[in-house]
């Protein structure tokens, strides 16, 4: 019988670092609009707790989530509007399509001497 064993996955600092900014962000939005926690998960369509845990930078939050409610607050993803979100996904969707379908994991070379 096998245990199941839940380990903490192990991230890089920045990466840490930047889902804790990115909480703190947040929490810097809602409190600019003067929402409070309640509310701010109320529009997220999310519980309260979930919210705290996005804004402490809980790197099991969804990220769908965390992106809804950094949208709410005015947080503007990836420095782009809607319209140029959609350009670039188009350009990379292009770029895709002009790469191989699948990736096959690199071979060792063949010795041939004998």
């Amino acid at each position: 019988m096998r245990k199941a064993m839940t380990q903490a996955r192990p991230f890089s600092k920045y990466t840490m670092e930047a889902v804790k900014l990115l909480g703190k962000q947040i929490q810097l939005g809602r409190k600019q609009r003067r929402w409070s926690e309640t509310e701010l998960a109320e529009r997220a369509g999310i519980a309260r707790a979930t919210l705290q845990r996005i804004e402490k930078g809980d790197m099991a939050c969804k990220i769908g989530l965390v992106f809804e409610v950094a949208t709410l607050v005015g947080i503007k993803l990836f420095d782009a509007d809607s319209e140029t979100l959609r350009g670039r996904i188009l350009e990379a969707d292009e770029r895709i399509a002009l790469l191989p379908k699948h990736i096959h994991p690199s071979r060792k070379p063949v010795d041939d001497e004998f």
